[in-house]
């Protein structure tokens, strides 16, 4: 990687200066967001099946559009795509203060699956728009800020969003949140970015739809390495989602000596600085490229390693087990970013939005699957939620020792 330095590029850049302040900022805000909605669950349900089906129903809804999400940010302008989804969710973000009871339950879920197929529009957009605002030299550390910016923005939305819930309660929450998505938008507006249009999708949107989104599963098709990667964040995510979206909120929920929302921001603060120092890392130590394939799949075991003895250490010692949380995302922040600068690498600008949309549904799907299940196997009794870390953990080093050995060869270019 190269080694341009952070400071350098934000003061340097402009263009990238904008989009990195404007997605920090609308991050920030969705965890207070996120923290506000876990107190929501547990206030009027105490279900932990309905804290998996939450996280299910945000990540499904993410996925759902992938697909055309992808399509869109090959076919329109990326900033367009970006601002609307901000303004849109502004005003759904208000949306959750009408909740009042258990009977506002299902809608407030599907409230939220609805801001999280917008924020997947954005998300799309804006992978596939950095390589456009940053030079090759410095796509490395765009990408290794980026996710040490969104760990930055879970660390201090989940602990920030804990205090504001635990001491001003969760509509706090939700107008702090709208502010964040204004204030996204309007960095976003004078913004400019270069874009590279495939003309094969100049054609109606609806009926070509199909065709032209097949294009971006026949480019991954055609290359095996590219096949292999877009999985690597499927294959932290298989057990991730169990493990981070609801064993890790459960035991927040349970840690003493804190509220339930200063539990929840504890972990997540953990989690954030995890994923903020393991970019950085990488982005310092792991500079041979040719190399990444196969770390990326140790970095997945290294993650369920330290995720493993975070089941030994609940309730006996807090410090101890947040910091193993720590180590275990810091290795998962690796997977990341590495596995998105080669796709950004790899893929053509006038196709790209549709290989990340494609990565992202993958992503999603394994993340529901696995979030779903946990919720559902700690509800019903089935484990508990030791056994269930253990077991997760387990799981999370057979993918990443899966992924390490695969080595897949091209698909049919008629796929």
């Amino acid at each position: 990687m190269t080694k341009i330095g952070y400071w350098g590029l934000i003061t340097s850049n402009s263009k990238f200066r904008r989009l990195w302040l404007a997605s920090v900022v609308s991050m920030l805000g969705e965890w207070f967001n996120t923290i506000a909605l876990f107190l929501l669950i547990f206030k009027y349900t105490d279900s932990e099946f309905l804290l998996g089906i939450l996280f299910t129903v945000r990540m499904l809804c993410f996925a759902l559009l992938q697909p055309i999400s992808g399509l869109l940010a090959d076919r329109m302008n990326r900033k367009h795509i970006m601002v609307w989804s901000n303004v849109l969710q502004m005003f759904l973000a208000l949306g959750f203060l009408a909740v009042d009871g258990p009977e506002d339950i299902p809608w407030m879920l599907g409230l939220s699956g609805i801001m999280m197929l917008l924020h997947g529009a954005y998300v799309t957009a804006e992978r596939a728009a950095l390589p456009n605002v940053v030079s090759k030299e410095e796509l490395a550390t765009a990408n290794a800020l980026d996710a040490a910016s969104w760990s930055t923005a879970l660390c201090l939305g989940a602990m920030l969003g804990g205090i504001v819930v635990e001491y001003f309660g969760t509509d706090a929450a939700f107008i702090i949140d709208a502010g964040t998505f204004l204030f996204g938008a309007i960095l976003l507006i004078p913004l400019t970015i270069p874009q590279t249009f495939d003309k094969e999708l100049s054609g109606p949107l609806f009926s070509t739809a199909f065709s032209n989104i097949r294009k971006g599963w026949v480019r991954i098709a055609q290359e095996a390495r590219l096949l292999r990667i877009v999985f690597a964040k499927a294959s932290w995510n298989i057990a991730g989602g169990g493990l981070a979206g609801v064993f890790l909120v459960i035991a927040g929920s349970n840690v003493d000596g804190f509220g339930v929302a200063l539990g929840f921001g504890l972990f997540f603060f953990a989690r954030g600085i995890g994923t903020g120092t393991g970019p950085i890392l990488a982005r310092k130590f792991l500079t041979d490229q040719d190399k990444w394939p196969v770390l990326i799949g140790v970095l997945v075991m290294i993650s369920g390693f330290f995720y493993f003895f975070v089941g030994y250490t609940l309730g006996t010692n807090i410090w101890l087990t947040v910091f193993l949380v720590m180590l275990a995302h810091s290795a998962s922040g690796a997977n990341w970013v590495l596995s998105t600068i080669l796709t950004q690498m790899w893929v053509e600008d006038e196709i790209r939005g549709r290989v990340f949309s494609i990565d992202m549904l993958i992503m999603s799907l394994t993340f529901s699957i696995s979030s779903a299940s946990a919720g559902y196997l700690l509800e019903k009794d089935i484990l508990s939620l030791q056994q269930g870390f253990q077991i997760f953990a387990l799981l999370m080093m057979c993918s990443g020792l899966i992924f390490t050995l695969w080595k897949p060869g091209n698909l049919s270019r008629d796929i």
